[in-house]
């Protein structure tokens, strides 16, 4: 990617460099904070997907730093902030880190653990697959992606707690809808500013926590399998999600953020710097452990003429 190319002109890829942000979805939960004020009264916190920690850093910047600095806080009142993923990521203030599979109970455990046998405030979601480009393969894969959250959900967060997820909108977003209604009071669709408009993304803002009466945890895919309307008037069998007639869902749809800020569709020609030309910053923080890394050491081995079997992972590493 050229140093002038469309993506270094986007403002808040240059604001989040700027502003040291780890990437420029930082942006997207202070939008989704300012329109919802999701930070209010939390003391615990859970980041699901957190790598490379843009949504974990803004917890720290937000909840923990301003505690740690204030003058009437003891060290027990500290807000807990969890952030989990497959992937390892540079440490952050105020953060612990797990490496655990979101779709494990056995991860809830050792987040409840981290918070003494509480339950969290707040569970955040930024994760997402892969994308195809094929729409409705991406959007459904990413719904079964916030059902893998919502088992970590269903553990970790109190009654009364708050969940934010990315989603992918299409032609099933109502079935998600139903399905997320099931445990929460209120449910919003928001799109913040800095999501770019031909980004299918958004995100689902969940506010009080509220699961069925006599609901265990082991059996949240049975529960899911039949999903009540939004009023609560009987049950509609969804698994086909097809919602339509008279059981249309019609979802509360949000945009958020400031309508007079910057447009993140909009190439912002780059600043003029006085005596010389703009000089793009480098990364906040390098991913430390890319995926990539074993295809840059084969490519590197062979314009050396070394062997390829010379820098694969053995068996036992």
């Amino acid at each position: 990617m050229g140093k002038a190319s469309k993506d270094k002109r986007d403002i808040y890829y240059r604001k989040a460099k700027e502003e040291g942000w780890r990437a420029r979805s930082a942006f997207k939960l202070l939008q989704i904070d300012q329109e919802f004020n999701i930070f209010q009264g939390v003391k615990r916190v859970v980041d699901l997907c957190a790598a490379p920690g843009s949504w974990s850093q803004v917890l720290s910047r937000n909840l923990y730093v301003p505690a740690k600095q204030s003058p009437d806080c003891k060290e027990g009142d500290l807000p807990l902030i969890v952030a989990i993923d497959l992937q390892p990521m540079a440490p952050i203030e105020g953060v612990i880190q797990v490496q655990g599979d979101i779709t494990n109970a056995r991860t809830a455990e050792v987040v409840i653990r981290h918070f003494d046998g509480c339950k969290a405030d707040l569970v955040v979601c930024d994760g997402a697959p892969d994308v195809t480009g094929l729409h409705d393969m991406d959007e459904f894969v990413q719904s079964q992606l916030i059902l893998a959250a919502l088992t970590i959900v269903t553990h970790v967060l109190k009654v009364g707690g708050k969940f934010v997820a990315k989603i992918f909108r299409g032609k099933d977003t109502s079935l998600l809808y139903c399905q997320l209604k099931l445990f929460f009071s209120q449910v919003t669709f928001a799109k913040p500013k800095s999501s770019r408009n031909s980004s299918i993304e958004a995100f689902a803002v969940c506010e009080n926590y509220s699961p069925p009466e006599g609901f265990k945890e082991e059996d949240l895919y049975h529960l899911l399998e039949k999903v009540g309307t939004p009023s609560g008037a009987g049950d509609l069998d969804c698994r086909s999600g097809w919602l339509e007639g008279p059981n249309k869902v019609y979802i509360p749809f949000l945009a958020c953020g400031d309508l007079s800020g910057y447009d993140s569709d909009r190439s912002y020609p780059l600043p003029s710097i006085e005596g010389g030309s703009y000089r793009s910053l480098d990364p906040v923080q390098p991913p430390i452990a890319p995926p990539y890394k074993t295809a840059l050491e084969m490519k590197k081995a062979s314009s050396h003429g070394a062997s390829v079997d010379t820098i694969r992972p053995s068996a036992n590493s």
